[in-house]
């Protein structure tokens, strides 16, 4: 156990210690709150020993008054001997109670400890990474708003397919941030503790402990979960359900799933031969060391890298749930130690960071009336069968005639040269049995081929205000 002044920039320091993450969410993970959140379920259990009449009110008092004076370098001395964490700290705290100290961890196991303590983190972590999470689903609010009726081209298979509206484009992403926000604020509720349940659950040390004391385990339970403001899970053994963790976990996957097609999809359309949106790019910012007219989306490649590493933490939390064999093993605690935290610190990054992106997000309307120019004729050829149809042609005919036509075109277009389809489709004899030219060219407008986008990405940016005012309410 290496003293913790070591630690410096001339060691190696996990890049989430300073580069990702916020301050606020390294403090839930801090080593100094752990250790915190462990004093407070022992004088959670003294005063429940105190309501059984075991411990006495000055003894609860004592270890009260001392309950935030961590002194985490005589713990880690201790441990440096002892080699168990939360033995060391039952020593310091006991060492800072002279009137107390003697009845910490009564009874207890140090799960029923730890585990408490983790739920508590757990559940605030949560409690911080959904308060964030609704900022940014604001800002994709506000600017599916903003765009909600702003045709662009949509592609299927990375092609040019039909029109869409920047906004409807923007609210497919907001749809997935509010299923994710939904599904966070499941989990967070669901959080529980393990409770109070001794070293392979079935509460034995405190049956004997209660003997003649009127109180039940169970009841002494119940006390200090109320205290915590925490539910305890009906059945555990040493730990709660390692599945609680998978939960967590997977919830912050999925949410970093969403996070990485939103970023993939601009980085895609911030490729210069689209060129139709970019992320904010500051005026000092350097985009290449050795090509100075490059502006890369640093910040979505950023969130495309954070989100994959996010994904690989569930299967770690699989196998601790399925590989915690009978009552317990610790072949979990090493990991849980990084997986946790780490999770938490990278879909914070990643919440953060696409809150500064969408809320700067630059679109360039004249890239989309490019991509309109270039592709919308071929788009529109859709609407055109239809209204040809309508008026009686036969179906199967007219596709093969219009897809005579567009299939010149392309060849034209990827030759380099304009798109001649409106004006060949507009002299085709065929095509002028059913309508003259000009109503033929207005059919093959596409600029206005967008459907109940703008109508569908409006409701859904109100159905995103509607649940987080309810959020607020609450």
């Amino acid at each position: 156990m290496p003293d913790r002044q070591a630690f410096g920039y001339d060691t190696y320091l996990s890049p989430f210690t300073w580069r990702y993450g916020s301050p606020e969410m390294r403090s839930i993970w801090s080593e100094i709150n752990r250790r915190r959140l462990w004093r407070r379920v022992w004088v959670a259990l003294a005063e429940a020993e105190h309501a059984a009449g075991l411990v006495s009110a000055e003894q609860v008092a004592d270890l009260v008054a001392h309950q935030d004076d961590i002194d985490l370098d005589a713990a880690l001395a201790i441990e440096r001997e002892i080699h168990h964490d939360l033995m060391a700290e039952v020593r310091t705290y006991a060492a800072q109670c002279p009137v107390g100290g003697g009845i910490i961890h009564l009874g207890a196991t140090s799960m029923d400890i730890e585990d408490n303590a983790e739920a508590l983190r757990l559940r605030d972590a949560l409690d911080l990474l959904i308060s964030r999470l609704a900022v940014l689903l604001d800002r994709f609010a506000a600017q599916i708003e903003r765009h909600a009726g702003a045709p662009t081209m949509a592609f299927t298979h990375l092609q040019p397919a039909e029109p869409t509206t920047t906004g409807y484009r923007l609210a497919q992403y907001a749809q997935d941030l509010l299923t994710d926000y939904r599904e966070l604020q499941r989990v967070r509720d669901g959080v529980r503790g393990k409770g109070l349940k001794g070293a392979v659950g079935t509460s034995a040390s405190y049956t004997q402990l209660l003997q003649g004391t009127g109180m039940a385990a169970e009841a002494l339970e119940g006390h200090v979960m109320a205290r915590l403001g925490l539910a305890a899970w009906p059945v555990a053994t040493q730990i709660y359900p390692r599945k609680q963790d998978y939960g967590v976990l997977s919830a912050l996957a999925g949410l970093g799933q969403s996070l990485y097609k939103f970023a993939f999809d601009l980085r895609i359309l911030q490729s210069p031969p689209i060129g139709e949106w970019a992320e904010p790019f500051a005026r000092g910012q350097v985009g290449s060391s050795a090509m100075p007219f490059k502006r890369n989306p640093i910040h979505a490649e950023a969130i495309d890298s954070l989100a994959r590493l996010l994904a690989t933490f569930p299967r770690v939390a699989w196998d601790n749930a399925a590989h915690s064999l009978l009552e317990r093993t610790l072949d979990d605690s090493a990991n849980r130690r990084t997986i946790l935290p780490e999770a938490f610190l990278a879909a914070d990054e990643l919440v953060l960071r696409a809150s500064r992106l969408i809320e700067g997000l630059q679109v360039d309307p004249a890239a989309s009336e490019r991509l309109l120019a270039n592709y919308g004729a071929f788009a529109a050829t859709e609407r055109l069968l239809m209204e040809l149809a309508r008026r009686g042609a036969d179906r199967q005919e007219m596709h093969e005639i219009i897809r005579g036509h567009s299939m010149a075109a392309w060849a034209a277009v990827q030759g380099g040269g304009s798109n001649p389809l409106v004006d060949s489709l507009c002299a085709d004899p065929s095509l002028i049995r059913y309508a003259g030219p000009d109503e033929l060219r207005a059919w093959l407008t596409a600029e206005d081929y967008t459907g109940d986008a703008a109508q569908r990405a409006l409701a859904l940016a109100g159905a995103i205000r509607k649940t987080l005012a309810a959020f607020h309410a609450s």
